[in-house]
């Protein structure tokens, strides 16, 4: 579908997550029709600020609590620091029957809770 826009000015990045016989699957796939499989993508205006977070708190043997918390605050200082990124995390987790809601949090109470220990 985004190979029949390519050239035209679009810039875009998606994430694309499912389930099929084999696992989990994460994949990456942009305006370029560049595809890539891996285990963890971050993607738009603000994913450096995203990748900082994430690179510096991510582990193998993460807890799910612990990984929806890393999430949450990798998003959370991506959209404080990015004015494009939106106001709100909105949090799902993908599982072999289908995908569960995790949270929709404002970005202006988190960052006060992830600020604090900071300064």
């Amino acid at each position: 579908m985004m190979l029949g826009y390519r050239g035209m000015g679009l810039s875009m990045g998606s994430m694309i997550v499912g389930w099929d016989n084999k696992g989990p699957g994460l994949y990456y796939v942009d305006d370029k029709a560049t595809r890539l499989s891996g285990r963890m993508f971050s993607t738009g205006c603000g994913s450096s600020y995203a990748y900082g977070v994430i690179d510096s708190g991510y582990r193998e043997d993460m807890t799910e609590e612990e990984a929806y918390e890393l999430g949450r605050r990798g998003i959370t200082h991506t959209t404080h620091r990015d004015a494009y990124s939106g106001g709100v995390v909105n949090l799902y987790h993908m599982q072999e029957d289908g995908w569960i809601k995790v949270c929709k949090e404002d970005v202006s109470e988190l960052i006060h809770r992830y600020r604090k220990g900071m300064f």
